[in-house]
């Protein structure tokens, strides 16, 4: 490992403080770099302050408030302040968002602590590639001057797509960084766009009390997903009065007396007091100075990298939602690894796809890895596929849960596992042992000799791979 700079030419500019910037920071001055770190905001970036770290702590609200729904079932009674059987349970989406920002907060402060430890220069402010090996900076005060680097690592994600016919406000029309203002539950919250975000944050509003439409312009939610858990999902929100319309694209949204109202394209309209615009993200790649510098973007405006990160310039690397590999904060962290360790001469590997795990965070989670439903009717024959519900499992039962499953593939004949589904709650901690072994190669025979606690909703991935087992 080289840990000696010698050289100010050893250093290292990053732009953009998200997951793939400030963990590639952390890495580069573990190196022994001299590395500066510009951010327009503050360290964590969207993902921290109005992207991950929000939405899923809204989400453990509503994680919550369903099971309080579900405990009745386990024979749990909520009763009103005079004793009377009745629902007293309520979400106070003031407190809630309160304590979201609260936790937003601590969480930036947190990184940039840890940035300053390390030796990481962090310059709040913009900045715009001169050229190969210069960045200009404009701080947040107005000062100016210009970076020069060895290595240059762009990390400025993305931002929520908007549509001209359907313009957000900040109170009415909403992007799902404007959630977080809201002091009062939405009394009908329209969302447009089916993908993870509107999935996502049409189940946590749901489970909050809120009144939910759904507008998809595909035949079912969660298009790219696995099929089976997307049938589930979509089960699952209509089963507990979500109106889901598929097949209805947007046309326009526009502001009433008082709520908001959706035109779809076949010319239904539908009413209500919010609409959540959930219809992609856009990088912000304009204005950063990639013509100049020679760098190439695909058409939707995502910088083009290799498998470490490497853009179309030597010395520069990219990472993040705005390289267009996978929206995800651990693969954006990754990402920005790889890059360091490339780029300082340290041991590295490539950026595996296939090996990365996912989770939509609805009720119930869908978390998959490797090996896709898509792939197995592609290679049927070459593939074997065992899939288990929950409800027969007995942990399940014991916690109420009746909808998910699991589901693992197999390669026929070696027997090693390629890739699997979770479906139901907390699925985002089951799928570790099937990323783990899809990682290590590891056959069902190998995931099926290891015990698993009984009672445990885990138990059903050793069962599954018992079911892929063959007599040899």
């Amino acid at each position: 490992m080289n840990t000696e700079f010698e050289s100010t030419a050893d250093r290292v500019v990053i732009i953009g403080g998200g997951p793939g910037g400030y963990e590639a920071a952390l890495v580069a001055a573990q190196l022994g770099a001299d590395v500066m770190l510009i951010e327009r905001n503050r360290c964590g970036g969207a993902a921290v302050l109005t992207d991950v770290v929000p939405s899923k702590s809204l989400i453990a609200t509503a994680e919550m408030m369903e099971e309080i729904g579900r405990s009745d079932s386990l024979g749990i009674r909520i009763y009103d302040s005079e004793g009377d059987d009745g629902d007293t349970v309520i979400a106070d989406l003031k407190a809630v968002n309160k304590r979201i920002l609260s936790l937003a907060d601590a969480q930036a402060n947190d990184i940039y602590e840890g940035l300053t430890r390390a030796g990481v220069k962090v310059i709040q402010g913009t900045a715009t590639l001169a050229d190969r090996d210069h960045v200009d900076v404009v701080e947040e005060g107005g000062t100016e001057y210009t970076l020069e680097a060895s290595t240059i690592l762009l990390s400025v994600g993305s931002h929520p797509r908007e549509l001209d016919s359907a313009k957000p406000d900040g109170e009415r029309i909403l992007t799902w960084t404007q959630l977080y203002g809201l002091d009062e539950l939405p009394e009908h919250l329209i969302v447009v766009g089916s993908g993870v975000t509107g999935a996502e944050f049409a189940s946590a509003y749901r489970a909050l009390g809120t009144k939910v439409t759904l507008v998809s312009s595909r035949e079912k939610v969660l298009p790219g997903q696995d099929e089976d858990a997307a049938d589930v999902l979509e089960f699952v929100f209509r089963n507990k009065g979500m109106n889901v319309l598929s097949r209805s694209r947007a046309d326009s949204v526009t502001r009433t007396e008082d709520g908001v109202e959706v035109v779809l394209s076949d010319g239904r309209r539908v009413e209500g007091s919010h609409c959540l615009m959930a219809v992609g993200s856009i990088p912000n790649t304009d204005d950063l100075g990639l013509k100049t510098a020679k760098i190439k973007v695909s058409d939707s405006g995502h910088i083009k990298v290799d498998g470490v990160s490497r853009t179309s310039r030597a010395g520069v690397y990219a990472a993040g939602d705005c390289t267009g590999v996978l929206p995800l904060a651990s693969v954006a962290a990754m990402q920005g690894r790889i890059a360091m360790f490339h780029a300082l001469g340290d041991a590295v590997q490539p950026l595996k796809i296939r090996h990365v795990a996912s989770n939509v965070f609805t009720a119930p989670e869908i978390a998959t890895v490797g090996f896709t439903q898509s792939d197995y009717r592609e290679n049927s024959t070459d593939i074997d596929t065992a899939m288990l519900p929950l409800d027969t499992n007995p942990r399940a039962k014991m916690l109420g849960i009746k909808d998910g499953f699991v589901k693992l593939f197999a390669r026929r004949g070696s027997g090693s596992i390629l890739g699997g589904v979770v479906v139901g709650p907390r699925a985002s901690e089951l799928i570790l042992p099937i990323t783990m072994a899809v990682e290590n190669r590891l056959t069902v025979d190998q995931l099926s000799a290891s015990f698993a606690v009984y009672p445990s909703v885990s138990g059903s991935l050793t069962e599954a791979s018992r079911q892929l087992h063959r007599h040899l």
